[in-house]
């Protein structure tokens, strides 16, 4: 037998339209650079490197915390690993560093997918898959998740793309402006719901100093049923969209970002379901075998 060994190096995939370029991580299958011409669109990280703040990434089976990694299905009492014992939550769910396989391949866009398999506290097997679709003002972004076991499956669904503003350091997202489509904040303590929801008023304007990790849902939606956020810096202005498979939108601010990442762009997270769903119950996508799911978010920039 020869001594062989696996490939080290970071694997992506890329793909373009004009000047705008888009990399796909093969680690996670999240979104790890998006530029048009020298302007980053997204706030994006080095090949290879661990992003903080799940930067770019896909959030499946379940986004966002939840508490104690605790929840209970049809009965069985169920527990996930926590990330630790200071921060006792299971958070963003189970692919941020599974591999991904190239599924369909263009100039112009890009399919990556894996499989979720089962294992202690999601006994669940799940196919999911992301579509990405580059054209020179716009990216399309589709998840699809199908349940290939033999047992109903709950899950939830997620990305967290930042959204650049032109920042040159720290802080200097406050002198953006930004609109969220949405009526309703759930109220959250340590990232996790309070128990509370409260109204939300979305014509945030100038950032300024206001410090933002919020769960939104009662989407505003134009007459085609999509929910658009709007944001404008220095590098001008990004509206990102959302179709009715995401209820739930989190906007993120940064600000427990390391040094040298803090407060320079704004997360918006498309989501299925809020913090905690898995052991709350609410909006959470239940796939039958065989079943399968899908969502579509855009980001278009101004030229």
């Amino acid at each position: 037998m020869s001594a062989e060994w696996p490939p080290t190096e970071p694997r992506e995939v890329e793909v373009t339209a004009g000047d705008a370029r888009l990399v796909v991580d093969l680690r996670g299958g999240g979104l790890r650079s998006l530029t048009v011409a020298d302007r980053g669109v997204l706030d994006g990280y080095p090949p290879g490197a661990v992003p903080a703040g799940r930067r770019g990434g896909l959030l499946f089976p379940w986004p966002n915390r939840l508490r104690d990694g605790r929840w209970t299905w049809r009965g069985r009492q169920l527990q996930l690993d926590v990330a630790s014992p200071s921060s006792p939550t299971a958070a963003h769910g189970l692919v941020s560093w599974q591999p991904f396989a190239v599924l369909a391949q263009r100039a112009d866009a890009v399919t990556v997918g894996t499989t979720v398999e089962p294992r202690p506290g999601y006994p669940f097997r799940l196919a999911v898959a992301v579509d990405a679709e580059l054209s020179p003002d716009r990216l399309t972004v589709t998840v699809r998740a199908r349940n290939a076991g033999d047992q109903a499956a709950p899950l939830g669904a997620g990305m967290h793309p930042y959204l650049a503003v032109g920042a040159r350091q720290d802080g200097d997202v406050g002198a953006a402006e930004l609109h969220l489509p949405a009526r309703t904040e759930l109220v959250v303590d340590g990232g996790l719901p309070t128990g509370e929801r409260r109204p939300f008023d979305g014509a945030v304007g100038r950032i300024g100093d206001r410090a933002l990790d919020t769960p939104l849902t009662d989407l505003e939606r134009d007459a085609d049923g999509w929910a658009r956020v709007r944001l404008r810096g220095p590098a001008g202005g990004l509206e990102l969209a959302v179709d009715r498979a995401w209820p739930w939108l989190q906007a993120y601010t940064g600000d427990t970002l390391p040094e040298g990442q803090r407060r320079r762009s704004v997360a918006v997270e498309p989501m299925t379901c809020p913090p905690n769903a898995l052991a709350d119950g609410v909006d959470l996508v239940v796939l039958e075998p065989g079943d399968e799911w899908s969502g579509t978010w855009t980001l278009t920039w101004e030229r």
